[in-house]
């Protein structure tokens, strides 16, 4: 079997897990350079997508990608973030453990099953910067589900895979990762209605 190709995304992160330099918004954006605008978007969003209780952690993760994302909206092309915050921020002990292994499972899952396809819909004008705008709309979307409700996973998902196919270049995942997206939203605003109607009628 041939040895898979250090420039594989897992692999880069396998290896940056496995170092010892520290586990920083900073030393990502060192690793990844142009490609780190999607690559810690996908990290921000990965514990958010996860049906899991995690408290205000998400929340904060998820204003580092609104920022990020924006950065993309404006127009810049180098991810930008104050060198406090950068430094700060430390993924690897989120990332370690069980945690890490489903992260690189399921990376390695759809880089074995995805492959470049519609390449020409990411070189389209503009195409960068409406993507980091559905992004943003998706992520606000995860940030106001009700607390503990599970509504969303679905919105960060679609994010995770928006992500995921910038980096692959996979315009099917793509769709995919906005039809997920959009049913979040939809789920979030339903069943977001209908328990805030509920609860008006208890009180």
């Amino acid at each position: 079997m041939p040895a898979r190709s250090p420039h594989i995304l897992s692999d880069q992160l396998a290896a940056w897990l496995q170092s010892k330099q520290p586990k920083t918004l900073a030393s990502l954006i060192e690793l990844f350079q142009d490609k780190s605008f999607a690559v810690i978007i996908m990290l921000c969003m990965f514990l958010p997508a996860l049906p899991l209780p995690t408290g205000g952690l998400t929340h904060v993760l998820e204003i580092v990608t609104v920022v990020l994302a924006a950065e993309q909206v404006v127009g810049l092309r180098r991810l930008w973030l104050p060198a406090f915050l950068a430094n700060r921020i430390k993924l690897g002990s989120l990332l370690q453990g069980k945690l890490g292994g489903a992260l690189l499972r399921r990376l390695r899952w759809f880089e074995k099953h995805s492959s470049p396809r519609g390449r020409w819909v990411f070189r389209l004008p503009l195409a960068t910067r409406l993507q980091a705008a559905i992004i943003i709309g998706l992520t606000v979307a995860a940030f106001l589900a009700p607390p503990f409700s599970g509504l969303d996973t679905l919105p960060s998902l679609g994010v995770v895979m928006i992500s995921l196919a910038y980096l692959l270049e996979d315009a099917w995942l793509l769709l995919a990762g906005l039809l997920i997206g959009a049913l979040g939203v939809f789920l979030s605003v339903g069943l977001g209605a209908v328990i805030v109607h509920f609860v008006h009628r208890l009180l």
